[in-house]
């Protein structure tokens, strides 16, 4: 049954938007959502669908998907910029409903930071899908053999809790990649921001019908069960799924799609090392303890990128660093954290450390009151305690909670860091002067292979939307070390397939293949890129 959503009743189950119609779920259960300020239940209720939901929804995106074949560029550009333009004429509305499910800040965190970088984001994968050189057009015409990156077919995008926006699966960097590459798109909304991700769906659906695309070409489902989530993402319509969260869930469906074949790129845990070099310490020791502090305790410390673990050489000057942190952490009140399952993971993961034998120099509790919170978190052990139990001491913290590891020397420095695990970040702390340029060099031979982006002198928490960011790394940071969820165009080919044609006459090639194509991509033509067309001699 289609559903007003002007009119529709407070008190009933909302509807969920599929095959361009918002309409009554086939629901097996319903949830609602926290304020983590309050602690208190949210009025609006949203189904739990069956995999009737989903199995409408999949057949709906396969026939988008082949409309969307023959979609222009030019269309999925303006669509992209049309929904931009939207979140930006809603950014108040949308930037309170945020606050409200997330405890994030109205202001400046969601709509001074995060919503202008969502915007950006979209408006990037507007002029990418315009453009297409993203698509890597690539020509031999002697063999007359050529190639490009091409839609792949229905995407699936979940995403976390801690971007309401940036990351969500209705406005985030894989939803952007997936309509700038031609793809339709499943979003699969987090339970802790429902009513968030279904006003950006709105707005969607309201660019969607002002371009012409296929009404299925965005559809929304609230929450699953774990069997239909898992069935989803292998069924085989489903071209791919990008995936944000925790390891556990990401592991369960890369299982899942696995089994299958099917696509998945995930983003999970990252402890994000930072190594301080001795002669950094030397020189800057306060200032260094006051960008960590600040950058570790900023929004919970709930982040992707957010500085979990640092190693540090024993001595006075170490011993006076860990105690300004140490007094920053105590100092600081603990941030709202995004729901109860956020702060029951930091009780489990902090609780295991210090089972396995880490010293608590501040915080390791939650916070008292109803308000949904945990106390800064500063853990302790040895270089040696981290070697003997490596794997457990990589357990992550997501939120203000961070482990240090001293070590003796630095060749025990490297050897640690050559027992991590893949992580999104990895941060080296230098002097300015070059005292420590072996030290740095002996270090970042380890620490490069395990880190998607390596920094230097500089804390990992801000991720630039640059085409030059790399927002992957090894795993258990992602699935797969080769791909980036932030940095058009790259993180567009994840969701595109490769198309050869192999004598294949002009009037029947893709327009980015012609000898003479409309627009301006970059191809790469018998080994020479160009943006010009092809010149064929009369003889």
């Amino acid at each position: 049954m289609q559903i007003d959503m002007e009119n529709r009743l407070v008190n009933s189950l909302e509807p969920v938007l599929l095959d361009g119609e918002w309409q009554v779920a086939s629901s097996c259960g319903e949830f609602q959502a926290l304020n983590p300020a309050t602690g208190e239940q949210l009025e609006r209720r949203f189904p739990v669908s069956d995999w009737s939901d989903c199995d409408r929804a999949l057949d709906a995106a396969v026939k988008a998907a082949e409309a969307l074949r023959e979609a222009e560029p030019e269309i999925l550009a303006s669509f992209l910029e049309a929904y931009a333009l939207g979140i930006e004429q809603e950014s108040h509305e949308l930037a309170e409903l945020a606050a409200m499910e997330t405890g994030l800040p109205f202001q400046p965190r969601l709509k001074d930071v995060e919503l202008p970088r969502t915007v950006n984001q979209l408006r990037q994968a507007a002029q990418a899908a315009r453009e297409g050189s993203w698509a890597l057009p690539t020509l031999d015409t002697k063999a007359n053999i050529r190639s490009y990156f091409a839609p792949i077919g229905p995407v699936v995008t979940i995403g976390p809790n801690n971007f309401p926006f940036a990351f969500n699966g209705a406005s985030g960097g894989d939803f952007a990649a997936a309509i700038a590459a031609g793809n339709p798109v499943i979003v699969k909304a987090h339970p802790a921001h429902p009513r968030t991700t279904q006003r950006l769906v709105e707005l969607a659906f309201a660019a969607l019908r002002q371009t012409q695309l296929p009404p299925a070409t965005i559809q929304l489902l609230y929450r699953l069960g774990h069997a239909d989530g898992e069935r989803l993402v292998s069924d085989p319509r489903v071209a791919a799924t990008g995936f944000t969260g925790g390891r556990g869930t990401g592991m369960q469906l890369k299982a899942a799609a696995d089994r299958a074949g099917k696509l998945i790129y995930l983003e999970m845990s990252s402890v994000n090392p930072v190594v301080v070099l001795p002669a950094a310490l030397a020189e800057r020791s306060a200032a260094i303890a006051e960008e960590f502090g600040t950058s570790c305790l900023m929004g919970a410390g709930q982040f992707c990128t957010n500085p979990g673990f640092v190693l540090l050489v024993e001595g006075p000057a170490t011993e006076s660093f860990i105690s300004a942190v140490q007094s920053k952490f105590r100092a600081t009140p603990p941030g709202t954290l995004l729901g109860p399952a956020v702060r029951s993971g930091l009780i489990e993961s902090t609780s295991k450390l210090i089972a396995a034998g880490a010293q608590v120099l501040a915080g390791g509790e939650a916070a008292a009151g109803p308000r949904i919170a945990f106390d800064n978190t500063l853990l302790r052990i040895s270089g040696a305690q981290f070697l003997a139990q490596a794997q457990l001491f990589q357990t992550e913290m997501f939120g203000a909670s961070t482990l240090f590891v001293i070590a003796q020397n630095m060749a025990q420095t490297v050897d640690i860091l050559r027992h991590l695990e893949g992580n999104l970040t990895g941060t080296i702390y230098t002097a300015s002067a070059g005292e420590s340029e072996r030290d740095y060099q002996l270090v970042a031979a380890a620490l490069r292979p395990r880190v998607g982006r390596l920094l230097n002198n500089k804390m990992p928490t801000g991720v630039a939307v640059s085409p030059a960011m790399n927002h992957g790394g090894p795993y258990p940071s992602t699935g797969h070390p080769g791909f980036t969820a932030v940095g058009i165009p790259a993180s567009i080919r994840r969701f595109a397939m490769l198309q050869c044609f192999d004598n294949v006459p002009q009037e029947r090639l893709p327009r980015l293949l012609k000898d003479v194509m409309p627009g301006s991509a970059w191809r790469l033509v018998d080994g020479q890129w160009t943006r010009g067309n092809i010149e064929r001699s009369e003889s």
